[in-house]
């Protein structure tokens, strides 16, 4: 049977979560999806066209029979507009779960870690499944927990950046201290040899967008970001050897006769 893993009781197959933003048309990004053999795909409530269903929308080409749609608060510059955010999601029937980003800075579009505890807090009581995007700060990450975050999901760099994973240890502290919820990497991927690293690190999944949509052959990279999560995940099941400072012979030469 093929390893599953769950948010909020909700079982998935697939460790790679994708974004719908920055393709160049609606059709690459239905064949890039598919590609990647995503089962999570996020969309961000404030660039939906909500009001008016006669429009063409993003929406019209995401099939809800074969994707779980994730909304995302993405804009959002306080708690109060990231909750109003969620809590229209929810009434136009996209989902009760959400991806919770309260930016604090627009250079870097880092968290504002006290808003996102703030908006966790109130979103989890009026019963949504919140998922922060976050810093890779162990402490704000308990905190989340303890609000009642379904997962976290930290960050590897700077969104878009493409920068790949900056602070190994960060995340390897992470998820030696982090196992009552799923440690989502999220943000900064750039090419697939970041991914694999962030899964052999441990983390449960990743969510991505610019590396996938801005790539010259989106579809292929989608591939590629799905072979990648699958192999970094078997490398961390397998569990890499341990690293040495010098030579250790492939056939060692104990027991040999000379």
């Amino acid at each position: 049977m093929p390893e599953t893993w769950s948010i909020a009781g909700r079982i998935f197959h697939s460790r790679l979560i994708l974004g719908t933003g920055k393709y160049r048309s609606f059709a690459e990004m239905v064949r890039a999806h598919a590609a990647s053999g995503a089962e999570m795909v996020t969309v961000a409530v404030r660039r939906v066209n909500l009001s008016d269903r006669s429009k063409e929308s993003l929406l019209d080409y995401v099939d809800r029979d074969k994707y779980f749609l994730l909304p995302n608060t993405a804009g959002c510059y306080a708690a109060d507009e990231a909750v109003r955010a969620a809590r229209l999601g929810r009434e136009v029937g996209l989902s009760e779960w959400v991806k919770l980003e309260v930016i604090g800075d627009e250079q870097t579009l880092f968290p504002d870690t006290e808003e996102l505890l703030v908006a966790t807090r109130i979103l989890v009581k009026e019963g949504f499944v919140v998922l922060p995007y976050t810093t890779d700060d162990l402490i704000v990450a308990r905190k989340l927990i303890d609000a009642g975050a379904a997962a976290v999901m930290p960050l590897a760099a700077p969104i878009g950046s493409g920068l790949g994973i900056q602070n190994l240890a960060n995340l390897r502290i992470l998820r030696e201290r982090i196992t009552e919820v799923p440690l989502i990497v999220d943000a900064g991927v750039g090419t697939a040899s970041d991914a694999a690293i962030a899964m052999e690190l441990g983390a449960d999944a990743i969510l991505m967008n610019t590396a996938i949509a801005g790539a010259e052959d989106s579809v292929l990279m989608a591939e590629a970001m799905r072979q990648a999560v699958e192999a970094g995940r078997k490398a961390f099941l397998a569990g890499r050897i341990g690293k040495k400072l010098y030579a250790s012979a492939s056939s060692p030469l104990t027991g040999v006769v000379r």
